[in-house]
């Protein structure tokens, strides 16, 4: 059986959707058959994997409002084992449309679960919120990687995602384990970003992965591209970076 791993941290701008589209690039890459699930109605995943979100007959929207299939909704992608349930805008109203719904918020877990032994790893990009998507996600997860932004409301931020993640598991999927917490736009000149990592250290202890990602322009750039930046620029820090991290998670896993 494969592993489902939720990416998400409630404060937008940690690197959230740049980790999933590479951190999922990277496993294919190393051959595990890989998919990538976009709940977040911006649908940054899904361009980030070079597919035009306008073309997209049938998204995720479609299979948890009116219970498309998720094979009929997945695409495979132009990277090597990696393919994609793709976003759409009507997610925006989604959670509106579900919020009467019986068994909401396992409607993910009940979507996917044809798919879970086919895929050595699940990636579910959520949105940067804790609405019923964020919820479904969590629910449907084995474990969650929060990236973090070395800076001082990230920590805020984190108690308030431990809190969510408590709930969680208390009420909807016990089994739900944080995996770990990658340190993202490192940037090694700032006193205050060892000061980060110290505190989530001492709170965290064996959560934070060694390799962390380095702010870059490649990795802002390479979205435009509609690539993950380890095939839009392959020989930068930033690609370097995770796939040193897709390393250390499958050796962590392994453990």
């Amino acid at each position: 059986m494969g592993k489902t791993v939720a990416i998400f941290n409630q404060k937008g701008g940690v690197g959230k959707t740049t980790t999933c589209v590479n951190m999922a690039a990277a496993l294919g890459a190393k051959g595990k058959k890989t998919l990538l699930i976009d709940i977040d109605p911006q649908g940054n995943t899904t361009s980030g994997v070079g597919i035009d979100k306008s073309e997209v007959e049938y998204s995720t929207y479609d299979m948890l409002v009116d219970n498309v299939s998720a094979r009929a909704i997945m695409i495979e992608t132009e990277f090597k084992n990696l393919f994609l349930l793709p976003s759409s805008i009507n997610l925006a109203g989604a959670e509106l449309e579900m919020a009467d719904a019986e068994n909401r918020n396992s409607a993910l877990k009940k979507a996917i679960a044809g798919l879970v032994g086919e895929f050595d790893y699940i990636i579910i990009d959520c949105p940067p919120s804790l609405g019923i998507l964020s919820i479904n996600a969590l629910v449907a997860a084995d474990t969650l990687i929060v990236p973090l932004q070395c800076e001082y409301y990230a920590l805020e931020g984190l108690s308030q995602l431990v809190s969510t993640v408590r709930t969680i598991k208390q009420h909807y999927n016990k089994h739900l384990e944080l995996e770990g917490v990658l340190f993202t736009m490192y940037d090694s000149r700032l006193k205050l970003t060892q000061q980060v990592i110290d505190e989530v250290n001492k709170y965290f202890p064996n959560k934070p992965y060694k390799t962390m990602i380095p702010r870059s322009v490649k990795i802002a750039e390479a979205p435009s591209f509609g690539e993950p930046v380890i095939y839009y620029e392959k020989y930068s820090k930033a690609s370097f970076a995770y796939k040193k991290f897709a390393d250390e998670f499958i050796k962590r896993g392994d453990i």
